[in-house]
């Protein structure tokens, strides 16, 4: 059983978790957010950088075999700059990534757990609140097999 298993089945006092979140859009400078009322300097990639204290609600995906894992969150106070680039990389059509980590207070040097790495589906900002929504692997919408035989690929199929 590992230490997050530990936490999450007896809850002990001595053992805080820090939610963070991460919206990354293409040339810009990642914005980082951490649950709680403290900024904390987290380990990721193999170095400690600066996550904002914020107001993170997260509803965490279902371990399920649905085929589409959502993940739902909210960020009250979300500042301009969030605001900006975020409308900024939808409108032009780029990729928003989000990436949500779990990391205890007494190892900050890595995640607890595996990070969840999503494409942001849909969002809105209200209020100073970003109401968005995250996806990742969409088992329904994959392809089997994987490599398609058309016309381009395989030149002969055009004559069956």
């Amino acid at each position: 059983m590992t230490i997050l298993e530990v936490v999450y089945a007896s809850a002990p006092t001595d053992s805080k978790l820090i939610h963070t979140l991460e919206i990354s859009t293409p040339g810009l400078e990642p914005i980082r957010i951490c649950q709680g009322y403290d900024d904390y300097l987290l380990g990721v990639d193999g170095q400690l950088v600066p996550f904002e204290a914020g107001a993170i609600e997260i509803s965490l995906p279902a371990r399920n075999a649905s085929g589409q894992q959502t993940l739902r969150f909210g960020v009250a106070g979300v500042n301009e700059r969030a605001q900006r680039e975020v409308d900024r990389a939808l409108e032009n059509g780029q990729i928003v990534t989000l990436v949500c980590r779990t990391y205890l207070a007494s190892d900050i040097t890595a995640p607890a757990e595996r990070p969840y790495v999503m494409t942001l589906t849909g969002g809105q900002f209200e209020d100073g609140q970003f109401m968005a929504d995250g996806s990742y692997y969409d088992l329904l919408n994959t392809a089997w097999p994987r490599e398609r035989y058309t016309a381009e690929t395989a030149p002969g199929i055009q004559w069956l």
